[in-house]
């Protein structure tokens, strides 16, 4: 199977960001959204410059104010910001002028009625695109999509597959030949509760897709 990466969202407790960047995911990710039961607070958030230099820190932000997004760039020093609220190409666009080597990872839940030609004015502005399952709490959901849908995608642009995505699903994971799939994005399914993750299930879920 080809390298997938693997994006760890929603660390916010010290023992568990050590332990799960332990594990050297690609990509860890911090929500900075205060409405999610995921939201790391101001002092927790400290911890994200501690987290080894190869792997990805991902601020997650909401329909959040650009200049506190910037100011939170440069705060914690993150390598990656994931936009999942109603955010534009021009929002988008000033990001990444301002940060030389920013990535920025733009999420749409979608669902049947997607329309996927939205995505077209992001093509430019944006390193990938999240594609996560439809619902009011911006991710986080437990629930997953019909992967089926993306056969609307026409773009070339990679992106993180979220979701829902559990230990179940690695077999079918390894099935899909789509190579504008750059990552997978475990959340909520890989957790003993909100925020903390179970390093022993997210082993054996990088073994299942390794196999």
């Amino acid at each position: 199977m080809r390298d997938l990466k693997l994006k760890v969202c929603g660390m916010k407790f010290a023992a568990n960001i050590a332990a799960v960047a332990g594990l050297q995911p690609d990509y860890l990710g911090f929500i900075f959204y205060d409405k999610s039961p995921r939201y790391i607070s101001e002092v927790s958030a400290e911890l994200i410059k501690y987290v080894p230099s190869e792997i990805k820190t991902v601020g997650v932000f909401v329909d959040e104010d650009l200049e506190i997004v910037k100011k939170k760039i440069n705060l914690y020093q993150l390598k990656a910001v994931q936009l999942h609220g109603s955010e534009t190409p021009e929002y988008c666009a000033e990001l990444k002028a301002t940060f030389n080597n920013l990535e920025v990872i733009k999420a749409f839940g979608v669902d049947e009625d997607f329309d996927f030609s939205t995505l077209d004015a992001y093509e430019n502005v944006v390193d990938f695109f999240l594609f996560d399952t439809k619902t009011k709490s911006h991710g986080g959901s437990g629930k997953t999509f019909d992967w089926k849908i993306l056969e609307s995608y026409t773009l070339d642009k990679p992106y993180f597959l979220s979701g829902g995505i559990d230990l179940e699903h690695a077999e079918a994971i390894s099935r899909i030949k789509d190579e504008r799939l750059y990552a997978l994005d475990i959340n909520s399914r890989f957790e003993t509760e909100p925020g903390v993750k179970d390093v022993e299930r997210i082993k054996a879920f990088v073994a299942k897709l390794g196999d």
